[in-house]
């Protein structure tokens, strides 16, 4: 794999909940996406890099939000960064990607999407969000979608941000403070 400066993170996936795909598919699409993303945004990552991710429900996704948000209500993808994520070399510990599966479900039905494409979606969205990539300015946004559509493009995966009204219903995934 060659990422960004060609350091591989070490990637632990976690299955935390029933109706995910299984955890070898699911630990391919991480590691896909990642090498991806780390290439596209020219990410820089120590020796040793480490990165979790965790596919839960939306009730764990719900608890955490609230621990750390102040919002009792489960969201698609949460991101909790390891450390400092403005300046690279990013690592030794990335961070945590925690995704809540009947959120993401519903979000690809209603998005009339597949639910792969929708969660290697969020999964890109999260890592971003760990490197300090945000959408809560305008100008921010607009760097974190367009980075997230090259991702995806060069996934084969198409822009999710193509419909107004998809980026209308795109719901809050947050990096805790």
């Amino acid at each position: 794999m060659s990422q960004g400066d060609g350091v591989v993170p070490e990637i632990d996936v976690a299955v935390e909940a029933d109706g995910w795909p299984g955890e070898d598919e699911l630990e391919a699409l991480v590691a896909r996406v990642v090498e991806v993303a780390c290439t596209e945004a020219e990410l820089e990552l120590v020796e040793g890099a480490e990165l979790s991710v965790v596919f839960a429900d939306d009730a764990r996704v719900r608890e955490l939000n609230r621990d750390w948000r102040d919002k009792d209500a489960p969201t698609n993808v949460l991101s909790f960064p390891g450390g400092d994520e403005e300046e690279p070399p990013f690592g030794p510990l990335l961070g945590d990607i925690i995704l809540a599966r009947e959120t993401v479900a519903r979000e690809a039905e209603a998005l009339e999407i597949t639910f792969s494409d929708h969660v290697t979606h969020l999964v890109a969205h999260g890592f971003l969000h760990l490197f300090g990539y945000d959408h809560q300015m305008e100008d921010e946004a607009e760097e974190m979608e367009a980075l997230e559509r090259r991702i995806l493009a060069v996934l084969g995966i198409a822009d999710p941000y193509r419909d107004p009204l998809v980026s209308g219903t795109e719901t809050e995934s947050e990096t805790p403070v």
